[in-house]
């Protein structure tokens, strides 16, 4: 087993994964607001107290929308994991911490389906979780933040290593 998560690891897949999901959370996150509109999204942070909530909507929306791409990308994760950690915690604390921790209350089934609760504070804390990981661990092998920095990196060989090219994912 420990062989297995080693080869994984080195591979980069576990990174790659995690970037891709929780990029494209916050890409269809933002993409929500952004379609229904900001103004309507401003209207709803002005109703919980959010000072400039016109300006908040563009910004939440943007940071959203932008850092998710980013994370997919793999470019700038470090940097762009500060707004979008700040955007998590926001709601976690101005609408999903009343709610309790979890995420999924199923209240009723009916002929129509199941009729849940308003969620929980869970997912806010998974997503935070996830981007703190990769900003401990790094945004990967495959990512725009490795090949930028392989770029820069003098490639150095020891007795009987291959040297990748600069610009490239080593294997």
């Amino acid at each position: 087993m420990l062989r297995f998560q080693k080869q994984a690891s080195a591979r980069g897949w576990p990174n790659l994964l995690l970037r891709l999901i929780l990029g494209f959370g916050f890409v269809a996150h933002g993409w929500a607001k952004l379609s229904r509109g900001p103004a309507g999204f401003g209207e709803i942070l002005s109703h919980i107290g959010v000072p400039f909530p016109h300006i908040m909507a563009w910004a939440t929306t943007s940071t959203e929308l932008l850092g998710g791409v980013a994370l997919i990308l793999g470019a700038f994760v470090i940097p762009i994991s500060l707004p979008l950690i700040i955007v998590i915690l926001t709601a976690m604390f101005t609408v999903h911490f009343q709610y309790g921790y979890l995420t999924i209350k199923l209240k009723a089934v009916t002929g129509v389906g199941a009729q849940f609760g308003p969620p929980g504070y869970e997912l806010n804390l998974l997503y935070i979780i996830g981007l703190l990981v990769l900003v401990l661990g790094g945004s990967g092998r495959y990512s725009v933040d490795n090949l930028m920095l392989s770029k820069f990196k003098p490639a150095q060989r020891s007795a009987g290593q291959q040297v990748t090219p600069p610009g490239s994912w080593p294997e």
